[in-house]
Formats: structure tokens, C-alpha cells, sequence
């Protein structure tokens, strides 16, 4: 990554929670919440800028990464609690809150739910808004092959799923999730992870129009030209629902624009959460 910074672990209410760290505790909080089975690295190549700005967190969501899974179905309000647990435990009362997929659907509803504690929110290709039964049979089925059969080849077909350049999968970052999906528990997890691509538990955690309307925080709605999830007409109307909103299409990107064009993510970020735009 080329920056300083630190990993450790805390205990978020008797979860032990897994994060990365990078820059001045004494700057404003920034959280960065990654998708559906993944971990705090989907943000290893945005930690050096974030960081000259903002104390900078990634964190793996509960029941995600190397964080404990406790053996419960992972439903949105879980991964909220979760959230405020942790800057709880870190002393923070309020700060940024930036997720990508499933990320962004736990950032909307913490900023729904706790608007005290959010000063600006970033809906990176953000799930909690659509349900696409072809979409998350997809999801549920390339996640699933690479959690049951941890190889090299499933791995990573599973992280090309997120890039519209399946080359930017580099073999860092194959090598990461592999370790994170050989751990011990981690197919009962992900189940409990893809609960959320089940119809019936799906909707009753998608945010409502009134719900997104409700978000008082200065708002930034990224999206990308090839997202697999949803369309830039799916993100632009997301933006439309929410006051005080931008919404801005990254070209050349799919679900991971943050890991793709990092340059262009980080610049068009940082220049929202620092209120330039």
C-alpha cells in the first residue's frame, strides 16, 4: 500500500473486530464498510490519501473478514449495531461513514438510524435500493463456489465479478481473500452473509423511498459505467431520493471503483468529504 498504517483488533460489545488504520487520530473519522464477503483490503489502495485528511478506518464487518462470526443470520440492522459498536469502543462520536455494495446499504441505514453520528455519506455502487433476482443468484452462486473450494482459480474469478478490467485482480489480492475464506467457519458464514440475496429477507432490508429521504447527511451517490448490479439509471434514481445528494459516474469501472481507479475514486472522494464539492 505504500503508507503507514496499523491493523489490530478490538472488541466491538464481545465482537472481536478486525481493522486498518492510517493517519492522524487527531483529524476527522472517516469508516470505509466493504461488500458482500469481503474485508478491509477492498480499500488497501485508498488508505495513503484518505489518511493525509481524515483518521481512517476499514473495518471487516461482523461475520466478514477476520472479524468473529457469531453464528447469526447477518441482516442489515446486525451490521449497523455492529458499526456503532465499534465507534463506540474507539471513543468516536461522530464521523464520515463511505461503503461500497453492501457496504453502502449499511452506511444509508446507519446514517437513517443514528444521523447524529454521521457528518458526510458515501453510497459507493451501493446495494439496499434494488432487487435483481438474476443479480443475486449470481452473487449467491460465485461466492458460494469460492468459500466451499477455496482455489486459486475461484478466487479469483469470484473478485473479477467485481472489476469491468479483469486485470486489475492482482495477485495480492487473490491471495488475501483466499486466506480470509480458508478459515475455519467460513462457509456457515458466508451463508449467513448471502441471507441477503434470498428474496423475502432481501425486502424487508431494502431502505424505503421515505427511508432515503430521511438521510440528513450531505450525500455523494458513486457509481461506475459497468456496475454488474445495477445500472447508472438505478444509482441516479437512488441519488433523486436523497436530499442533498450528488451523484457522479466513474467510466471504466465496475463494482470496485475504488480499486480500479483508485486516482480518480480517491480525488472525486476526498473532495466531497472535504466539502470542495
Amino acid at each position: 500500500m505504500g503508507v503507514s498504517f496499523s491493523q489490530g483488533w478490538i472488541d466491538a460489545n464481545g465482537i472481536r473486530t478486525r481493522y486498518l488504520h492510517a493517519g492522524s487520530k487527531d483529524k476527522p473519522a472517516l469508516f470505509l464498510l466493504h461488500g458482500t464477503g469481503g474485508h478491509a483490503e477492498a480499500y488497501s489502495r485508498n488508505l495513503e490519501a484518505h489518511s493525509k485528511h481524515f483518521s481512517t478506518y476499514a473495518i471487516d464487518m461482523i461475520g466478514n473478514g477476520m472479524t468473529d462470526k457469531p453464528g447469526v443470520d447477518l441482516e442489515i440492522p446486525v451490521y449497523v449495531r455492529h458499526l456503532k459498536d465499534v465507534m463506540d469502543k474507539l471513543g468516536i462520536k461522530k464521523a464520515s461513514v463511505s461503503g461500497e455494495s453492501l457496504g453502502g446499504w449499511v452506511a444509508g441505514r446507519f446514517a437513517i438510524d443514528h444521523p447524529d453520528r454521521v457528518d458526510r455519506l458515501v453510497l459507493n455502487t451501493a446495494g439496499g435500493h434494488t432487487a435483481f433476482p438474476e443479480v443475486m443468484a449470481r452473487v449467491k452462486s460465485l461466492s458460494m463456489a469460492a468459500v466451499e473450494d477455496p482455489s486459486w482459480d475461484r478466487i479469483k474469478t469470484r473478485l473479477e465479478f467485481l472489476m469491468h478490467d479483469k486485470s486489475k485482480v492482482n495477485d495480492d489480492l487473490v491471495a488475501v481473500r483466499r486466506r480470509v475464506y480458508l478459515a475455519p467457519g467460513m462457509v456457515d458464514a458466508m451463508r449467513r452473509t448471502l441471507v441477503l440475496q434470498e428474496m423475502d429477507i432481501r425486502k424487508r432490508n431494502l431502505l424505503t423511498p421515505q427511508q432515503w429521504a430521511s438521510i440528513q447527511a450531505p450525500t455523494l451517490v458513486l457509481w461506475t459505467s459497468h456496475d454488474p448490479t445495477a445500472g447508472v439509471a438505478d444509482g441516479k434514481k437512488l441519488s433523486e431520493m436523497i436530499p442533498n445528494s450528488r451523484f457522479v459516474v466513474m467510466d471504466g469501472c465496475g463494482h470496485w471503483p475504488q480499486f480500479e481507479d483508485a486516482e480518480t475514486f480517491n480525488r472525486i472522494h476526498i473532495d466531497f468529504l472535504l466539502g470542495k464539492s
